[in-house]
């Protein structure tokens, strides 16, 4: 890859980041807190709370096997992805490219920030090539976006082209894994070791049941790391998602039983789904919701919405016509599902 300084933004890389009163004291013996214009009642909520996350950091770094300084956390994903947009890609002048279909919100972020935004056309099976991945990027391009397993198509990418896309590519390549936890395939958190170029985003919003918290998860180099939270806002995860990310640390066994609930469910409801008459093909996912072609996508969505059921109508997505993406819930919530289409008629 090229240095992190070339890949950088020269004002990025320049940038002296904003020092709050928590980054400047750093000690554990304080009593007296008159440093950061708090008001001295409420506690603990009178406090800001640790800009770096220090604590959750460590506790999370232990599940997820990597150094705290390799671990940046943000106000969602979302967060992570805006940061690489303002950290590496020079407005009007570098361009970033995806997969497509993919995730929205490496498209908006892209046009948030001014970058050129260059799609590649998965198979018709949802397959990626390193290829032609590889051949839509020119010395402009600075970031790569894979979702693995990908959304909306469920489906976990080839590994080995992924591998092939980060030993070839000299800029940044995003590894997005939102589903990972309920995939029957290896994080690519093992590989941050060997690839300086490689930047892995997870999430608490799906396995980890704490979408409300708003808290997503990058992890890559700690030169990489120091860079996104050089130009993140100081305090950018509350106290109160803090602590709650903490707590559900300390219950991993009980995610781990979600994630293998939601895993039986949905190969229940896929089964369901294969006897329905609407049902035009199902494909296989490796998250908690899989896509399926219907008769009429648009149709059969607002026949559930008027029965009280929402879906996700994918249709006008590339390679998507007619699919709904369905979201694996509870056993009554998918039975209530899968009774109401039996009573569908178009």
């Amino acid at each position: 890859m090229k240095t992190l300084e070339e890949l950088t933004r020269p004002n990025i890389w320049n940038l002296k980041p904003y020092s709050s009163a928590r980054d400047e004291y750093k000690g554990i013996d304080a009593s007296v807190f008159l440093d950061a214009n708090e008001n001295p009642y409420n506690t603990p909520h009178n406090r800001y709370p640790d800009p770096m996350q220090w604590d959750l950091k460590r506790e999370l770094a232990k599940v997820k096997r990597v150094a705290p300084e390799q671990i940046f956390l943000g106000n969602g994903s979302d967060e992570a992805i805006d940061l690489v947009f303002r950290a590496f890609c020079v407005p009007g002048v570098d361009n970033v490219v995806a997969i497509d279909p993919t995730y929205g919100m490496y498209q908006v972020c892209a046009g948030v920030n001014d970058v050129e935004y260059r799609k590649v056309l998965l198979d018709d099976r949802f397959a990626l090539s390193a290829d032609k991945l590889l051949a839509a990027t020119d010395e402009h391009s600075k970031l790569i976006f894979i979702c693995s397993p990908n959304n909306p198509t469920g489906n976990e990418l080839s590994r080995s082209e992924i591998v092939k896309v980060l030993d070839a590519f000299q800029g940044l390549v995003i590894v997005d894994e939102a589903y990972i936890d309920f995939s029957d395939e290896p994080s690519f958190l093992t590989e941050l070791e060997r690839y300086p170029n490689l930047v892995v985003l997870q999430t608490f919003s799906k396995a980890w049941g704490c979408a409300a918290i708003r808290l997503g998860m990058a992890f890559a180099s700690r030169y990489i790391i120091e860079i996104l939270s050089k130009i993140k806002y100081p305090y950018n995860i509350n106290l109160l998602t803090q602590q709650q990310a903490i707590s559900m640390l300390h219950r991993y066994y009980e995610i781990e039983r979600w994630v293998k609930t939601l895993k039986e469910h949905r190969l229940a409801l896929e089964n369901e789904f294969a006897k329905l008459p609407i049902t035009v093909r199902l494909y296989p996912s490796q998250a908690n919701f899989f896509l399926v072609k219907v008769t009429d996508a648009t149709d059969i969505y607002n026949y559930l919405v008027k029965e009280g059921i929402i879906v996700r109508n994918r249709h006008t997505v590339s390679l998507c016509g007619n699919c709904l993406r369905i979201t694996v819930g509870t056993h009554i919530e998918n039975k209530k599902l899968v009774d109401v289409l039996k009573n569908y008629n178009s």
